[in-house]
């Protein structure tokens, strides 16, 4: 209920089926932190290479794989090859666990795209013949949690947020003491940046903060930064 709106919306908005966003679920459990043994990061799980495919930049104080709505976003146009490459939704998401190159091959040696009978013919990893019936399994549990016995679950508003242009040397730990909100909240809204600040050799940077404290903050950073 947290991510699953501002998910669905832009993958709606690019005529993709939104179901495809139980993709997240299954990859990272919407965590931006989390980290694969193939060292695919973020909410989508990006690996380095692809990450800078689709326009997702990565250096040693900035990682945009772990911001929630840059990924989606390079992810819909991941997601859009993939389908104009594959067709099927199914294929679409073995694909995007496996790679396209090796998805390609296996549809080459065995000449069938239905994605079941690669599965039968064990043409696909196992992980990979796993991955689509787990997206299936929370997509179904999702939409009628009662009938699987997921009952008195808490709801989590939708995230939302406010976006505002700060100078180099901006610390997030000192902005949220500014707020009165907790450092990790600051910190989890702007996961993208890996030491929790901006350095100062950079001329500015966008940050997400609490709806409604635009104003605060680019007050604070004003006063802290006259020119």
């Amino acid at each position: 209920s947290k991510y699953m709106p501002f998910i669905q919306a832009e993958l709606q908005r690019a005529n993709l089926p939104t179901d495809l966003a139980f993709m997240v679920m299954i990859e990272s459990g919407f965590s931006a932190r989390a980290v694969s043994h193939a060292n695919a990061v973020g909410p989508w799980q990006f690996i380095e290479n692809t990450g800078n495919r689709y326009g997702l930049r990565k250096n040693w104080w900035l990682d945009e794989r772990r911001d929630l709505k840059k990924s989606t976003l390079a992810a819909i146009r991941y997601l859009k090859d993939l389908r104009e490459e594959f067709g099927s939704r199914y294929l679409v998401a073995a694909s995007y666990n496996m790679g396209e190159a090796g998805l390609r091959r296996q549809i080459k040696k065995h000449q069938t795209r239905d994605y079941w009978q690669l599965v039968r013919l064990s043409a696909l990893p196992l992980e990979t013949q796993e991955y689509v019936p787990k997206i299936l399994a929370a997509m179904l549990i999702a939409k009628a949690p009662n009938l699987y016995g997921f009952r008195d679950l808490e709801k989590l508003a939708p995230l939302d947020y406010d976006v505002v242009l700060v100078p180099g040397g901006t610390d997030l730990e000192i902005i949220a003491d500014h707020l009165a909100v907790t450092r990790k909240s600051l910190k989890d809204l702007n996961a993208e940046l890996l030491l929790g600040y901006i350095p100062r050799q950079v001329e500015g940077h966008y940050i997400r903060v609490p709806k409604g404290a635009t104003k605060m903050v680019s007050n604070f950073v004003m006063d802290k930064n006259p020119k």
